[in-house]
């Protein structure tokens, strides 16, 4: 029993240690130092989340819309600011109760629930890989289900999943819309996260990384450039399901689409005109 207390004590004082270094750069220490741990890592994983989708969609938007401008997305079809000043707006006001579920997880963790474990000598790097694959497929497969019952279940997609869904065209679509989502609606679609930590071992720190990385994923699929690369879900997928809502549910791959018959190729799209001339 003492053993396994202290190693839950690793998970609280590594998360501790992010705790520390995030918010002891960003805010004055009698800020959050009282604070409880729990709260601590909230603000923590709010902070960084924040600053991840405002660093990752600025740092987008001046590359595709001006740096390379007319070379990835045609003048017309770049959004208009107005559009992705919506978009932040929905975004920042879901961010609060997004990050609750990293916190949520993370409490988890400390307490023994989950299966994570939080050295890598703890497996070893084979199986750390192994059980890495299996964790993903796990996310791709849960994320896949969810994505498509809040398009197929009626009342989910009224109530939830429709205000992701006004961005319908490329020139509403861009990096910022990647997290403009009704609140439940980007915490549902993030918990087969959450429920893969009780299926299998996956190492934390690659756990939490995996969750923050969400942000920079899904500002790339809502750019509209297909990077065709298989088999990466890109935004070229992405850009078709905003359009027909009924393809290309993936997240990271094509393959559940693949498997369950909701595939849509965008050079297929394209081959169509010419095929019409």
């Amino acid at each position: 029993m003492a053993g396994e207390q202290s190693y839950l004590m690793l998970f609280v004082d590594e998360t501790s240690l992010y705790n520390r270094i995030v918010l002891g750069h960003l805010l004055p220490a009698n800020l959050w130092d009282p604070l409880p741990h729990f709260l601590q890592t909230w603000l923590r994983n709010y902070l960084a989340g924040t600053l991840l989708y405002f660093i990752s969609g600025f740092l987008w938007c001046f590359y595709i819309y001006y740096l390379k401008r007319n070379v990835y997305v045609p003048k017309d079809a770049i959004p208009t600011r107005k559009a992705m000043l919506l978009q932040i707006y929905v975004a920042m006001k879901a961010m609060p109760w997004y990050t609750l579920l990293p916190t949520v997880s993370e409490n988890m963790i400390e307490n023994g629930w989950t299966r994570c474990f939080s050295k890598l000598d703890d497996y070893g790097w084979t199986l750390y890989f192994l059980y890495l694959s299996i964790y993903l497929v796990l996310v791709e497969l849960g994320i896949y289900w969810m994505h498509r019952e809040l398009h197929d279940i009626k009342p989910l997609y009224k109530y939830l999943h429709a205000t992701h869904h006004i961005y319908n065209k490329q020139n509403t679509l861009s990096p910022f819309a990647g997290l403009a989502f009704h609140p439940l609606d980007g915490i549902l679609q993030a918990v087969p996260h959450v429920v893969a930590l009780f299926i299998v071992p996956i190492h934390f720190t690659t756990h939490l990384a995996l969750l923050f990385m969400e942000a920079i994923w899904t500002a790339n699929i809502h750019d509209c450039i297909h990077g065709n690369i298989w088999p990466i879900m890109g935004a070229g997928y992405h850009t078709i399901h905003h359009t027909t809502y009924k393809h290309n549910y993936g997240h990271y791959t094509i393959w559940m689409d693949w498997m369950f018959g909701s595939l849509k190729d965008p050079l297929e799209e394209d081959d169509v005109p010419k095929k019409a001339k």
